[in-house]
């Protein structure tokens, strides 16, 4: 996707919570109709930068426009133009849906038939029809997620703020959740969201990286992968992982083994060497000393989790 006009601008924002800088700097731009990713380990700075975003919270310093308003000049100016998600979905379980979906129509403005229609059309894109006069409580994880969608953009925002929408639900709703993203986006809707899930990094059209509270890289899934060329990653599945890190990861402070970084991808371990060195031999050897098989090492593409590793780094 080719840049639109700017939607999000971020300026050198900052946020200092006494002695402790959350958020250091932050700089980006997103682009209409696309969906930008935010991405790095829980207390990275994520939710401190979309509040600050949002006008919901005060920066030390910095600036945001969002589609052209200085938030934090006029934060009342974004309402009716933009939705928001919250982490923990915003919802009152003792409600039904329907009672839900009333509540935040009114919240939003919208009245009499206008709020019907929008009511009608967030049961079915939140597939909950037939379930209308449910309690909220009865629901699970991933239909209480796609209710509380439903409930942000019942105002038909241009843009979307989600933070962490997909924490704690299982595959199969991440899945079909990200499927009504596209949609959205298919609308002319231009969403954020924030996540610490290296996977659906791939879903988003552009990203940026956030660690202690700086942006550490940005770019396309594509672009990022590119940035990798001067490193290339060695793959295997030894006999022991457990011992095979720590084996390597102290050759490598020893100087016996010539790599930037080994890090452990479930019963895969990936070694992250300079250029296109590729020293499989000298790891085999290292690890036989110790009486442990590497199996076949296998040079492979990075994986997004790969990039933002050696991004921090």
């Amino acid at each position: 996707m080719g840049p639109g006009r700017t939607t999000i601008a971020v300026r050198d924002l900052v946020k200092q919570f006494g002695e402790f800088t959350a958020v250091d700097g932050v700089d980006f731009e997103v682009h209409a109709g696309e969906i930008f990713g935010f991405l790095g380990p829980n207390g990275s700075g994520k939710t401190t930068t979309i509040r600050m975003m949002l006008g919901l919270l005060q920066p030390t310093e910095g600036e945001v426009h969002v589609l052209g308003i200085p938030v934090l000049e006029d934060p009342a100016a974004i309402r009716t133009k933009v939705g928001y998600m919250s982490q923990h979905f915003s919802l009152y379980n003792d409600l039904t849906v329907e009672q839900n979906l009333r509540f935040y129509g009114t919240a939003y403005g919208l009245s009499n038939n206008t709020l019907i229609e929008r009511m009608n059309t967030a049961v079915g894109l939140a597939g909950l029809v037939g379930r209308e006069t449910e309690k909220t409580q009865t629901l699970s994880g991933g239909w209480r997620q796609r209710l509380a969608l439903s409930a942000a953009i019942l105002h038909e925002p241009e843009v979307l703020f989600l933070d962490e929408p997909t924490a704690g639900v299982d595959p199969v709703s991440r899945r079909e959740f990200w499927e009504l993203l596209y949609k959205l986006v298919e609308d002319g809707v231009t969403v954020f969201v924030t996540t610490h899930y290296m996977d659906e990094a791939e879903h988003c059209h552009r990203l940026a990286f956030i660690q202690r509270g700086e942006v550490i890289a940005t770019g396309s899934p594509s672009e990022l992968r590119g940035s990798m060329k001067t490193v290339s990653i060695l793959e295997f599945e030894p006999s022991d992982t457990t011992e095979a890190v720590k084996i390597l990861r102290e050759s490598i402070e020893t100087g016996n083994l010539l790599a930037r970084s080994v890090e452990l991808y479930g019963s895969s371990i990936h070694v992250f060497v300079h250029g296109d060195g590729s020293p499989g031999s000298m790891i085999t050897k290292i690890l036989a000393r110790e009486g442990v098989d590497t199996g076949k090492i296998r040079q492979i593409e990075p994986s997004l989790e790969d990039v933002f590793i050696n991004y921090m780094r």
